[in-house]
C-alpha cells in the first residue's frame, strides 16, 4: 500500500489499473496476447512467457496492490453462473470464453492486483522463482500463508490427486503422500491449511493445477527443540 494523510491505504483496484491508472509510469515488462492468461498468471503469482521469437522468460512476484483477494469461481457461484463443485481453472476459463461480454467486469470483482520483475531462465528444468528466493521444483514445492507459517520449512503433505477430467473432485484420484518444502505465497493463499501445490510446467501440469481442490494435512516437521507455537504468541501480544 502507501501512506496517504498518515494512513496506509491501497493502491489503485484492478479495475483502476485496467482503465489506465498506471499509465505514462513505464512499469510494463511485457504485452501478452491474452488477457485471461495474463489473469491467471496473477493467480499464480509466477511464471514462464513465451516471447515471439521463441525465447523464454520467466516473471516472479513483486509485490501486491494491497486489495484483498476475491475469487472468481466464488463469485461465479454467487451469480448462480455454476455449482460450487463445478469451479476449476478450467471451468471459470471457459466461462469467460463463452462470455466475453461479461468477462472484464468479472474479473475487476477481484481487486487485488499483482506486481512482477522479470527474471532469466539460466536453466529450463528449474521452475519460477518463489517468495522464498529460491527456484520452485515441480511436486516439492508447496506455496502457504506466510502469516502462519514461515518459507523454507518442511512439510509432510497427505492429500490426493484430482480425477483427471474432473472439476471439484474431492474424493477422487491417487493418493499424493510426499515431502515438501514452503517456498512460495500469493494473495489467494490464506490461512493456515491452505496449501498450493506446484505442479510444474506444461499442459499436464496446468491441467492439474487447474482442477486441484482437494482436502488433504500437512504435518509441520521440526527439531524437538523448536516451540512452533512462539510466533502465534507474539502477534497476540
Amino acid at each position: 500500500g502507501r501512506v496517504r494523510d498518515r494512513q496506509l491505504v491501497p493502491f489503485e483496484s484492478r479495475a483502476q489499473i485496467n482503465q489506465g491508472a498506471l499509465s505514462g509510469k513505464k512499469l510494463e515488462l511485457l504485452w501478452v496476447d491474452d488477457p485471461l492468461d495474463a489473469f491467471f498468471l496473477h493467480i499464480q503469482g509466477s511464471g514462464r512467457v513465451i516471447l515471439d521469437d521463441g525465447s523464454v522468460t520467466r516473471v516472479s512476484y513483486d509485490g501486491q496492490n494491497g486489495h484483498s483477494y476475491v475469487s472468481v469461481g466464488r463469485k461465479l457461484v454467487d451469480y448462480g453462473e455454476m455449482k460450487r463443485e463445478e469451479v476449476s481453472m478450467q471451468s471459470i476459463r471457459s466461462w469467460l470464453k463463452t462470455h466475453p461480454e461479461k468477462a472484464e467486469k468479472l474479473l475487476e470483482t477481484n481487486p487485488s492486483y499483482i506486481f512482477f520483475h522479470e527474471l532469466p531462465v539460466l536453466n529450463p528444468e528449474t521452475g519460477p522463482l518463489g517468495a522464498h528466493g529460491v527456484s520452485l521444483a515441480p511436486g516439492r514445492s508447496l506455496a502457504v500463508d506466510n502469516t502462519f507459517l514461515a518459507l523454507g520449512v518442511p512439510l509432510w503433505l497427505d492429500t490426493t490427486e484430482p480425477a483427471v477430467g474432473m472439476a471439484g473432485s474431492f474424493d477422487h484420484g491417487r493418493p499424493l503422500r510426499r515431502l515438501v518444502i514452503a517456498q512460495d505465497t500469493g494473495g489467494a493463499i490464506q490461512g493456515p491449511v491452505r496449501g498450493d501445490f506446484f505442479w510444474g510446467f506444461g499442459e499436464d501440469a496446468e491441467h492439474k493445477a487447474g482442477l486441484m481442490n482437494q482436502p488433504g494435512r500437512y504435518f509441520l516437521l521440526l527439531p524437538k527443540s523448536i516451540d512452533p507455537m512462539a510466533r502465534a504468541r507474539e502477534k497476540d501480544q
